[in-house]
């Protein structure tokens, strides 16, 4: 029997900053797949929060003159109200702020005491991505971190480390017998490749005069938790663990969103302290790439970071959630242009799709007083659609789902309804005709509102509403107003 029960996780951002393009495809690809899967009758959890503590929380704070919990109220506020304008569904929200997570997290530690040790680093760390990193990485990249743009510091701290390097053979096992999986393909390769090389141990405290914000490790006060043993809890904090017997259910998660950039900590260090608490690992990594401006990377000093709050402001969530959906590949670094997105929300959009739904409920209307007929016909072949969104692959699932839109398009074009209208009431052949024509258009229309559901909720309800009991009761708003070229300026 199927897993009645599904969980789907979201990697949680940090509060220092405001949410971007890459914090909306985490969201937006989990959202995707929960609705779908409540589509086929799951019961799904669907986690997203916020990540706040680290010293990057306290300087900001620092900066507004203002305590770091009082900050982070602000900025939680923010990404949940950023959640919520891109359409997700999600049902648990958890900061790392929270009690529960707090006392969670000691616990945890508690049980990772046999793996647990203490001992002095000295070591180049970035600030940025709160780690430290090898030697030859430093090196590699010229003593600058390639993500943040900033030089690493020399630090020497005394820490606690996590025994990471005894579970590099076990990890890799588990993602050889697909215990543990990671999509696509060739970021499976990438972390082999690195268990190849042997994982070494990581810190897992810092000192707490030089790190004040975050959680105090169990019987030393005077070391404060390493950030990512915080964050990494949270996926099962947050369904109740350790004390709420209800995490069981959904624990192993069956998908875990995440970004390329934060792939090792995610592959390597998450299914250690997994194993290390005798816990399963999850069952998938969905990792997805990044979103680059005109094949350039994003970035704030070049100017060319694109807003999603912005773009949604300006032509809706469904059009937003189409374009990164579809025109951005779902296990891929994709591009964005405003050319681009405009020609898919024009001639897509608008066109193919808009005008269809307008072009049948108007001939409806005309042709048969409202009323669609006794069925609905549609006997499209969905299974390019689900074997693409059981891969995971949803740019891919779109694509097939256009293929039917545009399918539909055409036969209207080659039957031509309007052509046979001109004989109703003359010929009962017409009627006839005519009512089949309807039938199998609403009937198809009804089938893309369903496969499209998961992408474009509000598309797919009002698609749904205009034919409802195969009535049209009045013709239906535009869905996409065309709209003419330009870039929206800059808040």
């Amino acid at each position: 029997m199927s897993k009645q029960y599904l969980y789907v996780t979201t990697a949680i951002p940090y509060v220092n900053g405001a949410p971007h393009i890459g914090h909306a495809m985490d969201y937006m690809l989990a959202d995707i797949w929960a609705r779908y899967q409540r589509q086929q009758g799951k019961q799904v959890r669907f986690q997203v929060g916020t990540d706040e503590h680290g010293n990057k929380i306290a300087a900001k704070a620092a900066e507004q003159g203002v305590e770091p919990k009082a900050y982070a109220d602000t900025m939680y506020a923010t990404f949940e109200n950023f959640i919520k304008k891109l359409g997700v569904e999600y049902t648990d929200f958890i900061r790392t702020t929270d009690i529960h997570h707090e006392a969670a997290v000691q616990y945890i530690w508690q049980r990772l005491q046999p793996y647990i040790y203490k001992g002095s680093y000295e070591g180049w760390y970035c600030v940025g991505c709160e780690s430290f990193v090898t030697d030859k990485e430093a090196t590699d990249n010229n003593g600058v971190c390639p993500d943040h743009n900033q030089p690493y510091q020399r630090l020497s701290e005394e820490n606690y480390y996590f025994k990471l390097s005894e579970f590099g053979p076990k990890i890799k096992e588990a993602i050889e017998r697909r215990r543990f999986d990671i999509v696509p393909t060739f970021r499976k390769n990438e972390i082999l490749a690195l268990l190849d090389s042997g994982l070494t141990d990581v810190s897992i405290s810092r000192p707490r005069k030089n790190l004040s914000w975050g959680i105090p490790v169990p019987g030393d006060p005077e070391q404060v938790m390493y950030v990512w043993i915080d964050a990494l809890s949270n996926y099962i904090t947050v369904l109740g663990y350790p004390d709420k017997s209800e995490w069981e259910a959904y624990w192993p998660a069956d998908i875990q969103v995440i970004g390329k950039d934060i792939m090792r900590f995610h592959a390597a260090i998450w299914p250690a302290m997994l194993m290390a608490l005798e816990l399963p690992l999850p069952k998938c990594l969905l990792v997805h790439g990044f979103v680059n401006v005109g094949g350039a990377k994003m970035s704030k000093t070049v100017g060319n970071v694109i807003d999603p709050v912005q773009i949604i402001d300006e032509y809706g969530v469904d059009a937003f959630r189409y374009f990164f959906s579809r025109h951005i590949p779902t296990l891929e670094d994709g591009d964005f242009t405003w050319e681009k997105f405009e020609s898919a929300y024009n001639g897509e959009l608008a066109n193919d799709l808009g005008n269809l739904v307008s072009r049948v409920a108007k001939m409806v209307l005309n042709y048969q007083a409202g009323v669609v007929g006794d069925e609905l016909q549609a006997e499209h072949d969905t299974g390019p659609y689900r074997d693409a969104m059981d891969s995971l692959q949803f740019n891919k699932a779109l694509d097939e789902l256009w293929v039917t839109v545009r399918s539909l398009n055409q036969y209207l074009e080659n039957v031509k309804p309007w052509e046979i209208a001109k004989n109703l009431g003359k010929d009962q052949d017409a009627e006839e005709h005519i009512g089949e024509i309807l039938a199998h258009s609403v009937g198809t229309l009804n089938q893309i509102a369903y496969m499209i559901m998961p992408f474009l909720p509000s598309t797919a309800a009002t698609i749904l509403a205009t034919f409802k009991d195969g009535v049209v009761r009045e013709q239906p708003a535009i869905m996409f107003p065309k709209k003419t070229l330009h870039v929206p300026e800059s808040k």
